[in-house]
């Protein structure tokens, strides 16, 4: 049976994540040296190390050689309100997913899309454009469309694939509306502005540009959930 206590390197993961949250360690700001870190954590350097190599798998901290630990970017505040810390990986892990296997759906799409699929992907997208001006979350329109980008493929498996992990892409999608309605105003313009880049490149049947703006959208999409971004120095 597995126990489910979360390890030694989870529960130091989650302490140092809540720590950057809460800013005792801000943004491109040194983590303490890992003798000192093990030491308040209670933990050995082995343990220790697990738990900041998943965040430096995650983006959060980043390692300068010779320097040592450095916050990249931390989970926005309004996160921590909807998922708990040990989800933040999980969610990075499914939008590092959609972002290759979307980004080649969107390029099928782009050269095999017919009349009826360009009707479906702007039906979608303008009943996004009324949830946000009803101040409402619309996810379901979200996904519709990534759905309808899937069929426009022509290939099953594109479909199969996200209809299986819809639970999961819902709930990164919900996440990440749910940030945006929180958002400064024009952060709802902004999103939009990518899906529409991506059906428009579809419309055109530009492969390449369809497979871009789609993950651009995705990568965008995950960043937003984060202050920061993972390449930021300071």
């Amino acid at each position: 049976m597995t126990d489910p206590r979360p390890s030694l390197s989870d529960q130091v993961y989650d302490r140092l994540l809540t720590q950057i949250v809460e800013d005792s360690y801000p943004l491109h700001s040194r983590l303490p040296s890992e003798a000192m870190l093990a030491q308040s954590c209670g933990v050995s350097r082995p343990v220790l190390r697990e738990a900041l190599a998943r965040l430096r798998d995650d983006g959060i901290i980043t390692s300068r050689r010779g320097s040592g630990n450095y916050v990249a970017r931390r989970p926005d505040r309004q996160v921590m309100s909807f998922v708990p810390l040990g989800s933040i990986t999980d969610i990075q892990r499914c939008y590092e997913f959609r972002v290759d296997v979307e980004g080649a759906a969107a390029a099928w799409a782009a050269r095999r899309r017919n009349e009826a699929d360009l009707l479906a992907l702007d039906a979608a997208f303008n009943h996004m454009d009324q949830t946000y001006a009803e101040k409402e979350l619309g996810a379901d329109a979200d996904q519709m469309l990534h759905l309808a980008i899937a069929r426009a493929t022509k290939n099953p498996f594109f479909q199969a694939t996200l209809e299986s992990l819809g639970q999961q892409i819902g709930f990164g999608m919900r996440l990440s509306r749910s940030l945006t309605l929180l958002g400064a105003p024009g952060r709802q313009e902004m999103v939009q502005a990518e899906h529409s880049a991506v059906i428009e490149a579809i419309r055109a049947q530009d492969a390449d540009a369809a497979a871009s703006a789609m993950r651009r959208h995705i990568a965008a999409a995950r960043d937003r959930m984060f202050v920061g971004a993972p390449d930021d120095t300071a």
